[in-house]
């Protein structure tokens, strides 16, 4: 819209939209720094507001801007694992990983601050939006395996995978992004599926879920260059076949 001048007229945001600008300028402060050295000057800096413009939205001052923010970031975090439920679990995954890795590399420090805690803005609510992004992940990643209700062993397993991939890309990270995010992601896949075979070897509900999955998986896909390779290692032990 302009205006007769031709100059373009001013355009008061709406409270959702204004709400929606003071959390994308927050996190794009918290993706490059830690959260305790972000201020709400800082905020209202990257956003062309005033500071009490900011107080306005986020009458608790910090603290609610940090909570609303990494609410954020964690809703985003939830809907990475969110695949169609067809295709080969191999694929749904590592479409899932690319998601999620991208939002790893785009936010990197906010990510680190996000996982490994330790600020001083921390408190019990926050660490229970981090631990909601966790069961998400778990959820969707058992909605994938066709499990509705799983036992002890297979959900620790899950549980197990989606800490590792947490604990690889914070090493992702402090290792100046390598490896390229196209092998961590390979690599990150292959893991999920030796750590669900061996579960599976000791229990029978797993073991179905593998079967199922293993069904769906093409000739010559992820799933049988992984066995090729490991066929490939356990013909140099001979004494172990």
């Amino acid at each position: 819209m302009t205006s007769a001048t031709g100059t373009p007229a001013y355009r008061r945001l709406s409270v959702e939209e204004r709400r929606a600008q003071l959390l994308e300028a927050a996190l794009s402060l918290f993706a490059h720094r830690a959260p305790e050295e972000v201020s709400l000057d800082d905020v209202a800096e990257a956003a062309g507001v005033s500071r009490p413009l900011v107080y306005r939205y986020f009458p608790g001052g910090k603290q609610q801007l940090y909570e609303a923010a990494l609410r954020t970031a964690a809703d985003a975090l939830e809907q990475c694992f969110a695949e169609p439920p067809e295709g080969p679990l191999t694929t749904r995954l590592a479409r899932a990983l690319d998601r999620y890795l991208a939002f790893v590399d785009e936010h990197d420090m906010g990510f680190a601050a996000l996982l490994q805690g330790g600020s001083v803005v921390e408190t019990s609510r926050t660490t229970a939006i981090v631990d909601g992004v966790r069961r998400a992940a778990a959820a969707h990643i058992l909605a994938h395996l066709s499990v509705a209700e799983p036992g002890p062993r297979l959900r620790m397993t899950v549980r197990m995978w989606i800490t590792s991939v947490e604990a690889a890309s914070l090493i992702w990270l402090d290792e100046d992004k390598q490896p390229p995010l196209d092998d961590l992601r390979d690599a990150l896949v292959d893991q999920f599926l030796a750590i669900l075979t061996a579960t599976a070897t000791r229990d029978p509900e797993t073991a179905e879920a593998v079967r199922r999955a293993l069904a769906l998986e093409p000739p010559d896909g992820p799933v049988d260059a992984l066995v090729r390779r490991v066929l490939g290692l356990a013909g140099g032990a001979a004494h172990l076949q």
